[in-house]
């Protein structure tokens, strides 16, 4: 059963402003070292390929918060929400601390399943989140 939905839209050119400002505490303040160093990992990437890829994380970050229920509030902070990928590009959400108490909270006990989408297309990233009960 289906117990969470969440999307967001997010401004690529918006985060490449951020990211030319504030590089170093931008990347601390939204995302994990495990994020920080997945997004670091490609050599050859254009400035362009570098925010999309931090655009669709902050979206799907974005849409997990809306999908719980909570927001950034109730004890769910950025880091808690983790998109990490497979070694087939498959993206995974992975929640810890406020975000996983809020999402099993929302499951009732029940066992849970987080699945997350996400797309660029210049100017504008996007994701999807679904949460389900299994």
């Amino acid at each position: 059963m289906i117990i969470g939905i969440g999307s967001d839209i997010c401004n690529i050119q918006r985060i490449e402003e951020m990211i030319q400002k504030h590089p170093q505490s931008y990347m601390r303040r939204f995302f994990s070292l495990s994020e920080q160093q997945e997004i670091n990992s490609r050599d050859k990437i254009s400035e362009r390929e570098y925010a999309c890829r931090i655009a669709k994380r902050f979206a799907a970050k974005e849409a997990c918060s809306k999908a719980l229920g909570t927001g950034l509030r109730s004890g769910t902070y950025w880091k808690d929400m983790q998109i990490l990928h497979l070694p087939s590009g498959k993206p995974e959400l992975h929640l810890s601390g406020g975000a996983l108490d809020n999402l099993q909270k929302l499951a009732s006990g029940q066992k849970f399943a987080c699945h997350v989408s996400m797309s660029d297309d210049y100017p504008w990233a996007q994701a999807f989140v679904v949460m389900e009960t299994i």
